[in-house]
């Protein structure tokens, strides 16, 4: 680990998935990256630690072992480095979790949103916050015409999960108007990529298929999503980041890849990354669950040029490759 220069960039959620991929790529740019995670047992732990070892190893990056709920310690952090950029990634994810486990969200999602809205109107100089929403705000929406807008209002929450992310967005407006300092909401669509998430559909479907067990497919196959792959995700974070709003500015900018790919589709590419067939046990819809999302992303294509490159085919053989090398266990091809 080197020195931290004088303007670090904190990132909030640092061991998680996109957290590990924004702290990487800001220090291969020349940052300093401060992270930041509370390393909870949501999903495999040894996944975080795993990723946590990749930043620590790089020169520029700092990791505190924090909750973000901890308003006093996120505030004294921020002072103590002069952060001036912040990118609050972490946050309890999972629809369905929220159904089982409400008060993790207050917790993650409400209180922890909030610490970093007070760090940073205290934070001398602030630049930008950019923190992470969530495409669950739009509710559902049948499949055909366009991708879901920023200015379409958002439909009553059907997740927990949503409605947290839904008041992370109102909060920050309030903050902008009050304070004055410049935050970008980003209404993230489904991520996927190595150093990926276990609870999201491919990479729990990549586990039972080369165990030999059967996969559940959910809405019986008519779902769609979104998918963005990792590398593009990262790119239209920092180009937001580098391009904040105006002093008093809030803006809400869809971040996704802007193709709607059905389940089974998805499921098909995967089977092709693997080399190997699923076998399928179709379900109904889960309580929290949408049947289509994909993002209308012109907003912040002319704001940075953010433009999506990897084809889901080619993102899910990077993912296998990657899964085949971390976990040691991918079939001969």
């Amino acid at each position: 680990m080197g020195e931290l220069n004088k303007d670090p960039v904190l990132v909030t959620g640092a061991a998680g998935f996109i957290g590990h991929a924004v702290s990487t790529r800001l220090v291969e740019r020349g940052e300093s990256v401060i992270g930041i995670d509370n390393l909870n047992d949501y999903y495999d732990p040894a996944l975080k630690a795993a990723r946590l070892a990749n930043l620590k190893a790089l020169d520029g990056f700092h990791f505190e072992q924090m909750d973000v709920s901890d308003a006093d310690g996120v505030k004294a952090l921020v002072q103590k480095h002069g952060v001036q950029r912040i990118v609050h990634l972490a946050a309890q994810a999972g629809v369905r979790y929220s159904i089982e486990n409400p008060f993790a969200y207050q917790k993650s999602n409400l209180q922890g949103h909030l610490s970093l809205l007070e760090a940073s109107r205290h934070a001398e100089n602030f630049q930008h916050l950019v923190y992470a929403s969530s495409s669950s705000v739009y509710g559902d929406k049948p499949m055909g015409g366009e991708g879901f807008t920023e200015d379409e209002p958002a439909n009553d929450p059907v997740s927990l999960y949503a409605a947290t992310k839904r008041s992370g967005e109102m909060m920050s407006q309030s903050y902008a108007k009050l304070y004055g300092f410049p935050l970008t909401g980003l209404r993230f669509f489904t991520v996927y990529g190595p150093w990926g998430r276990p609870d999201m559909a491919y990479f729990g479907f990549t586990q039972k298929i080369l165990a030999g067990e059967p996969i559940e497919v959910y809405g019986e196959g008519r779902m769609a999503r979104d998918f963005t792959y990792i590398d593009d995700i990262v790119d239209g974070i920092l180009g937001a980041l580098d391009h904040p709003p105006e002093q008093h500015g809030h803006r809400i900018l869809n971040i996704g890849d802007s193709r709607p790919v059905g389940l089974m589709e998805m499921i098909k590419a995967l089977e092709d990354a693997l080399g190997m067939e699923a076998e399928k046990i179709m379900r109904p819809m889960q309580p929290g669950d949408v049947t289509s999302t994909y993002a209308d992303i012109s907003r912040l294509h002319d704001l940075t040029g953010y433009a999506p490159k990897v084809m889901l085919e080619d993102g899910l053989k990077r993912f296998a490759s990657w899964y085949g090398d971390f976990y040691g266990n991918l079939p001969p091809q």
